[in-house]
């Protein structure tokens, strides 16, 4: 049901009328092109983080630094024999002061960015209760997911229509235009979130981590994975 409702929704908005908002495709390098790699159970490991204002705009067609959260890109090349899965509740961005930040949960993130005044900027229609509601149902369902441990696909598409239903009433060419950058600024965003599902040997995981944006500065990734199969706990400092 959720699904089918999202892909009305979908194909109504991007009928309907053209936006202003452009998806920014994110190129990545692997792991061995850092000099700050580390190697865990034969999987290459690095990270790399996005502080500036200038760069997260490239990033995501919005400065998302400035709705309140702070992106870390996570790069890992399993080379190993064991299926490797990220821990987020032991895994914490270190500032340059050597403070501590952990990963965004639901709810904050959530209020972080919808209360920001960036949110605000992204639709010309950002008052709409609609607009607020789907485009933060769908970060907490897709950017957020790896809190959770939630598929991306599917949380966006639930996130997107529970959000979304208590302004569904709002109608005409700007309502559209407002909820079509809702659905492309939310769907660039989760697919560009760390999905926490095992990576598995042989293959290439790469994506963000949401940190706060109170952190003034990006250090070192305090990074946990776990071999599924064996439960046995890496711990990585990875300068950033």
């Amino acid at each position: 049901m959720f699904r089918t409702i999202l892909m009305l929704t979908a194909l109504l908005v991007l009928f309907a009328c053209g936006g202003g908002y452009k998806s920014q495709e994110v190129p990545f390098r692997p792991p061995s092109a850092f000099s700050t790699m580390k190697v865990v159970a034969g999987a290459q490991i690095a990270a790399q983080a996005y502080a500036e204002p200038v760069e997260t705009t490239k990033l995501f067609g919005f400065d998302i630094r400035k709705a309140g959260l702070l992106p870390v890109q996570v790069v890992i090349d399993n080379a190993g024999e064991e299926a490797l899965q990220i821990n987020p509740k032991q895994t914490f961005l270190v500032d340059f002061d050597g403070n501590y930040w952990n990963l965004l949960d639901n709810r904050t993130a959530y209020r972080r960015v919808s209360e920001s005044t960036e949110y605000g900027n992204v639709s010309k229609e950002a008052r709409h209760k609609g607009f607020w509601g789907a485009l933060g149902g769908a970060v907490i369902g897709g950017a957020i997911a790896i809190v959770g441990g939630e598929n991306v696909g599917e949380g966006i598409g639930k996130g997107a229509v529970i959000g979304g239903a208590a302004g569904s009433v709002i109608g005409g060419a700007e309502g559209l235009e407002s909820r079509e950058s809702e659905y492309h600024i939310s769907r660039d965003i989760g697919d560009k979130a760390m999905e926490n599902r095992a990576i598995r040997p042989g293959e290439l995981g790469r994506g963000f981590l949401f940190f706060p944006g109170e952190a003034p500065s990006a250090s070192q990734l305090r990074l946990q994975v776990e071999a599924t199969r064996t439960g046995k706990l890496y711990t990585l400092i990875l300068d950033l």
